[in-house]
């Protein structure tokens, strides 16, 4: 499990940098995106990868671990979101962002910490195309959550959602740093 944290934290450092860089680069202009089109950006990302691996090419030169780190960020957006759903900002300070990430991305671990005790680190076993399918039904649920307005009866909300999205993204991303 030690390695795993030591892992799970490098992977988590690489997709916090772009989120930085972005921010410096566009600043949180994502703020004026609503709930359904951070479902569907994240959407486009996993179907995307899906295809590469259906296909076993592709045509355009975007790596698959750039997908995988871009969809963990728009999980983590869309959960940042979640947070400031009365809070009408546009442009959040660069301290702000980054305080709603690290608290988010912290959960997520934590998360995992505990399904990784319960479950004997199974996903290590798994393959990288097994997350990308777990991801599409996570988002599919989301989109049925988001069309049913938030309600649901049985279930987890969106937010436990986009947490093991998060965790897919780096279980992948860690994969593929070992292949």
């Amino acid at each position: 499990m030690n390695n795993t944290l030591v892992q799970y934290d490098a992977a988590i450092k690489i997709c916090k940098d772009i989120f930085m860089k972005k921010m410096k680069d566009y600043g949180t202009s994502w703020r004026i995106l609503r709930p359904s089109s951070l479902t569907d950006q994240i959407f486009i990302k996993a179907q995307r990868i899906r295809t590469i691996e259906d296909k076993g090419t592709q045509k355009v030169q975007d790596d698959i671990k750039g997908e995988f780190i871009g969809i963990l960020n728009y999980c983590v957006i869309s959960l940042i979101q979640l947070d400031l759903t009365n809070d009408n900002r546009m442009e959040l300070p660069v301290e702000e962002a980054e305080k709603h990430y690290s608290k988010h991305v912290n959960h997520a671990r934590e998360l995992m910490e505990a399904k990784n005790h319960d479950y004997g680190e199974a996903w290590r076993d798994m393959r990288t195309s097994s997350f990308t399918d777990m991801m599409l039904v996570r988002i599919m649920r989301i989109k049925q959550i988001e069309d049913n307005r938030g309600k649901t009866i049985a279930s987890e909300g969106i937010e436990s959602n986009y947490y093991d999205m998060i965790n897919y993204c780096v279980f992948a991303l860690i994969k593929m740093s070992e292949a």
